[in-house]
């Protein structure tokens, strides 16, 4: 089986939209990522989407933990978000942890791999850029992901990747994590004919 390393999927069809909520939600508070051995410079969270145990609990664990739940929630910052929640509404997929992912000017993600989050496992996860520049370099397996404001990619993020921002203004992403499924299987699998 020829396994995908990422796919661009579709366009979000209210991209500056999403970039008007961005805005607001800029002035939540953001959470610096935990993992830090895995990054240098600012890397930091908005969670929108958590497993329904964690909707009350610390904002670290609607961010950051890893949950076998069946039942997910949003949170008041995107239910205050009415674009974010029909963008991701409009996915045919069953969806997980929803969050915004801001790497700051100079920062850098270091080569990892998230075990098991990939369609061939079941779990993928998506990354729309709401906020990017061509200076943001984004690599899985060892290619890069030539991504663009607004544009919906699935990521094999069992495969090791990295990032480096190299630019002078923060990438922003929205990074969904949800079930894989038939929608979503032929979504891929037309993207890569296409690519």
């Amino acid at each position: 089986m020829d396994i995908c390393s990422f796919a661009l999927l579709t366009q979000a069809p209210n991209i500056t939209s999403l970039q008007q909520e961005l805005t607001t939600l800029l002035r939540h508070e953001w959470l610096p990522h935990i993992n830090q051995r895995d990054y240098q410079g600012g890397w930091d969270v908005l969670a929108l989407r958590c497993a329904e145990e964690y909707r009350v609990a610390h904002p670290i664990l609607q961010a950051f933990s890893i949950s076998a739940a069946t039942d997910w929630d949003n949170l008041p910052s995107l239910e205050s978000s009415p674009a974010l929640q029909q963008f991701i509404q409009s996915l045919a997929c069953p969806v997980k942890s929803v969050r915004l992912m801001r790497l700051h000017a100079g920062a850098e993600i270091k080569p990892h791999r998230d075990q098991g989050l990939s369609l061939e496992q079941g779990e993928a996860r998506l990354h729309l850029p709401i906020q990017t520049h061509a200076q943001l370099h984004f690599y899985v397996d060892d290619k890069r992901v030539p991504m663009q404001a607004g544009e919906l990619w699935y990521i094999n993020a069992d495969q090791t990747h990295w990032v480096a921002n190299k630019g002078v203004d923060a990438r922003i992403n929205l990074v969904i994590d949800c079930e894989v499924n038939s929608w979503l299987k032929e979504l891929i699998h037309d993207a890569k004919i296409k690519a």
